[in-house]
């Protein structure tokens, strides 16, 4: 494990990261880590996406790519209203 930093951060957020910890039956560094660890950054998504398009056996083009931001952008709203 690295060595342990602050974040700053509102005390809204701060309770909230608590409550989720707490209910979890983690600590708040443990809920960072792992968010930190299965998010994946634009490259990661983009390699996973050309991989995922060259096992399925299509040409990852454009057209493709922006359909598959299109849903995920879908994906993403309907979890910000069902977080709501």
């Amino acid at each position: 494990m690295s060595k342990p930093t602050s974040i700053k951060t509102s005390e809204e957020v701060r309770n909230r990261l608590r409550i989720l910890a707490e209910e979890r039956g983690t600590t708040i560094t443990e809920l960072l880590e792992d968010l930190a660890a299965r998010e994946l950054t634009v490259a990661e998504r983009e390699q996973r996406a050309r991989e995922a398009a060259r096992e399925l056996g299509i040409e990852y083009t454009e057209q493709v790519q922006q359909v598959g931001q299109d849903a995920w952008a879908k994906i993403r709203a309907h979890q910000d209203g069902a977080a709501a």
